[in-house]
């Protein structure tokens, strides 16, 4: 049996001009496959595409609206595999329930959760029927930390909406990826000792790099025989 490559297939990155997804965009070059990203930004859209080289086009898109994110798939055109990493991250709504804005709370889900759910209904007329979708949350869905509730209930989100569409879009295949502390630019003004404590108790004592969590992404690209399922990358978290 032939082993499983992306190349010469099409994949499409929303949140591929930096921190993961860009990642994920140079896994998928580097295994022979052409990658489309998709970004809010026209100059981080053009500076990722230039970094990337061959094969790497793509387009501003604003997941929050639909027409737009209806444009960015027509101007895609066919495609395999769609990975969704977009998200503001670095707005995690924190601080007691009893000081909750609901209307911030609400804007929470607005990129991650809805924008995901708007890609996905515009990309399925232009990708293949043996392709792939992956979302992205991320470990605090699994380890909840006090004054972060709402970031639990994100992440769970996604990973429930990944297993539903696994049964409502099948054979379309559709998976997660729950990664830990992983050094995308969010992270890039936190001074690096206090990123050593946050991990020096987990069992990789370190944070993580986007390429490694990029692999877990090209493995449910790959696997043909895999839907409904979350992948963790998190050097261990979760053990602890």
């Amino acid at each position: 049996m032939p082993v499983p490559t992306l190349r010469g297939q099409r994949v499409v990155v929303i949140g591929g001009s930096s921190g993961i997804g860009f990642a994920v965009a140079e896994a998928v070059l580097a295994e022979g496959a052409q990658v489309v990203i998709g970004s809010s930004k026209p100059a981080n859209v053009e500076a990722a595409i230039a970094k990337l080289g061959k094969g790497a086009t793509g387009y501003a898109v604003n997941v929050r609206d639909e027409a737009s994110v209806e444009s960015f798939f027509a101007a895609a055109g066919g495609f395999d595999h769609l990975v969704y990493t977009a998200g503001d991250w670095d707005r995690a709504q924190t601080g007691p329930i009893a000081e909750l804005d609901f209307a911030a709370a609400a804007s929470g889900l607005e990129v991650r959760f809805w924008g995901a759910l708007r890609a996905i209904k515009h990309a399925l007329p232009h990708l293949s029927s043996k392709g792939s979708i992956t979302l992205t949350d991320g470990v605090r869905t699994h380890k909840p930390a006090k004054g972060m509730p709402l970031s639990s209930a994100y992440g769970a989100a996604i990973e429930h909406l990944a297993k539903g569409l696994a049964i409502e879009l099948a054979p379309v295949r559709v998976n997660a990826v729950c990664p830990g502390l992983i050094l995308t630019e969010v992270w890039n003004s936190v001074p690096p000792e206090r990123l050593a404590r946050m991990t020096e108790r987990i069992p990789l004592p370190q944070a993580g790099d986007p390429a490694d969590v990029a692999q877990a992404y090209a493995y449910l690209m790959k696997g043909g025989y895999t839907t409904g399922q979350v992948l963790i990358v998190d050097g261990g978290m979760m053990l602890i």
